[in-house]
């Protein structure tokens, strides 16, 4: 349930505008902050190496170009026209790497994935969207496939849902069988295998 508080979601038109003011406005190739949550982010994924992953909301496609030395095939989306510009300029000499602007959860790639990286970006969906596209993501990973979530856990008055409710909602998802959880002091990450 949503309830009497619940913020509405972010729609495309919030992020179009957030990138025309700033081309990089949560700071991604400057932030400390991002730069160790990257690092960690990867090192959750092992030695592991992925056929085929789906990357949610791209952005300007700083994680992505550390995430497809990882992959085989490696698709990246966003909702933002701007971002999805933006990272297909960052990731031209990488052919293996295909950006889509899609809204998810309603544009939700079928799969399968081995890999599914959601990072900083579930909270933008109130509480049914959420149950929805955690429906559509976990049936597009294959057998053994992987998801991935990291989020900001500061409480935020912007976004539908805080950080860490998104996170209570993945861990009690059905379909995904919690392999690792992190909790640092200003985001949570949490693998998942599908179960």
């Amino acid at each position: 349930m949503t309830g009497p508080t619940a913020r509405p979601r972010l729609e495309r038109r919030y992020f179009e505008d957030l990138y025309e003011r700033d081309p990089d406005p949560w700071g991604f190739e400057s932030s400390a902050y991002e730069k160790e949550k990257y690092a960690r982010t990867l090192a959750a994924l092992g030695e592991r190496r992925f056929d085929h992953a789906l990357e949610v909301g791209c952005s300007i496609g700083v994680f992505t170009a550390a995430l497809a030395p990882l992959c085989r095939r490696l698709l990246a989306v966003d909702t933002s026209e701007r971002a999805v510009a933006a990272t297909e300029r960052r990731l031209s000499q990488r052919p293996w790497v295909r950006v889509e602007r899609r809204t998810l959860p309603e544009e939700a790639p079928a799969g399968p994935f081995d890999l599914i990286v959601c990072s900083e970006v579930l909270y933008y969906w109130p509480e049914p969207e959420l149950a929805t596209g955690l429906d559509a993501l976990s049936a597009s990973l294959g057998q053994g496939g992987l998801l991935l979530a990291v989020h900001f856990t500061e409480p935020t008055r912007t976004y539908p849902l805080q950080g860490g409710r998104v996170h209570e909602l993945l861990r009690a998802h059905p379909a995904l069988r919690p392999v690792l959880g992190q909790e640092r002091p200003n985001y949570r990450l949490d693998l998942f295998e599908r179960a």
